[in-house]
């Protein structure tokens, strides 16, 4: 066994026991440039136009006026090939299975100041047959606790428990609900700081947050990619609303294996949004 396969193991264990692990600076400095510079480029074409607004100049505040922007990879060839990156591909063939797909990429800007997200688990909002989704969410900054970085409760995604969700008022977070009556406390959780080019995977049943960046200058970003097995069907679509469970959307993108679907093809639905920090909408 080698190295590379002898970590991957390792981290893929990590995941099914914890329901997170880090494997710290998987992408090389070129890569986390290459990001950055895309991320860059999107917030000051792409948002701006997606908003309806003027292209942003080169003020580093022009960036910070976007939360996140929702499906990147559909608006950057670079992001698309991310989402296959091999570092990735090598800890989600052992996690979650040999055939993986991908349905969502999230572009997090998280500026000086704005806010973080309430704990909540993904699978609530992207549902799986199978609990199968996972998430690998790529550090483009150093992620630490005063800037904002992701705060998790290893192990609870074990139940298999959904817990209830609930609108909240805290500005400590975004609009998106928050999970609330697990048997879990702020105690159980540990901060998931991270150097940039870092990848934290994590379980969609896992409670998980992260707060305010408190500092006073820069970023926090993040290009955070959901996956699932592609054997399971995905009864999800983005605007919420119910589903029926045959439902399998079909607006992914295979990063792994086979397509045991390939018959019904390949769709294009989902478009790229942005973010907002005050909207009252159900968060994909």
């Amino acid at each position: 066994m080698n190295d590379t396969s002898g970590r991957a193991d390792a981290l893929a264990a990590q995941y099914r026991t914890d329901g997170y692990c880090v494997d710290r600076q998987a992408l090389t400095s070129a890569e986390v440039t290459a990001l950055v510079d895309e991320a860059t480029r999107l917030c000051r074409e792409e948002a701006a136009r997606l908003v309806g607004g003027d292209v942003a100049g080169d003020n580093a505040d022009d960036l910070g006026r976007f939360l996140a922007i929702h499906f990147p990879h559909k608006l950057s060839p670079l992001m698309l090939a991310t989402l296959a990156h091999p570092r990735i591909v090598d800890v989600l063939t052992r996690a979650i299975g040999p055939n993986v797909k991908s349905m969502q990429s999230m572009l997090f800007i998280k500026n000086a100041g704005k806010p973080g997200q309430a704990w909540h688990q993904d699978e609530d909002f992207i549902p799986t047959r199978d609990r199968s989704l996972g998430a690998a969410w790529i550090a483009l900054d150093d992620a630490t606790v005063d800037n904002g970085c992701l705060w998790v409760i290893p192990g609870s995604h074990r139940p298999g428990v959904l817990w209830p969700l609930r609108q909240h008022e805290n500005p400590e977070y975004d609009f998106a609900p928050e999970s609330f009556d697990f048997p879990y406390s702020d105690a159980d959780a540990i901060p998931v700081e991270v150097p940039a080019g870092s990848i934290v995977f994590f379980h969609g049943h896992l409670l998980h947050k992260s707060l305010r960046n408190r500092r006073t200058t820069g970023f926090r970003r993040a290009l955070v990619n959901h996956y699932m097995s592609a054997e399971s069907l995905l009864p999800w679509w983005r605007d919420g609303g119910a589903i029926a469970p045959t439902h399998d959307l079909r607006d992914i993108v295979m990063v792994a294996g086979t397509d045991p679907y390939a018959y019904k093809g390949i769709v294009d639905l989902n478009r790229p949004y942005v973010r907002a920090e005050s909207a009252r909408t159900t968060p994909a």
